[in-house]
């Protein structure tokens, strides 16, 4: 039977790993961004407090370049799906790719939940 790029294809047939991949972004794209914001935020913080007008301008640019590299972060799931949509000749894969962008986007969801029951 053949199953390339059909909704039975290789992504469902590695759904398990997919899920994993997914609750790891998940967390990834949680605690990065909070990080990376709390970080800047301290950083901002000892400039304010310093008197020199070079540390607060550096200060306020490291904070502005971190917001930034979070918010990159944190949709860079959305931007990787928006590219994969471009791309010329992925059609005859979509059903596929489906499978594999709902488990990673949504790994506990009913849909990844129904792939992982029916490859046991």
């Amino acid at each position: 039977m053949e199953t390339f790029g059909t909704e039975a294809g290789f992504c469902a047939q590695t759904a398990v790993f997919w899920q994993v991949v997914g609750n790891i972004l998940l967390i990834v794209k949680i605690l990065v961004p909070v990080a990376l914001i709390c970080i800047g935020i301290i950083t901002l913080g000892k400039a304010v407090i310093s008197t020199d007008e070079k540390d607060m301008k550096n200060g306020f640019n490291s904070i502005i370049k971190k917001f930034l590299t979070a918010v990159v972060i944190f949709f860079l799931p959305t931007i990787i799906t928006t590219m994969f949509g471009i791309v010329n000749g992925f059609g005859e894969l979509k059903s596929d790719y489906n499978v594999c962008q709902k488990c990673i986007s949504n790994p506990k969801g009913d849909f990844c939940q129904s792939k992982v029951i029916a490859m046991d």
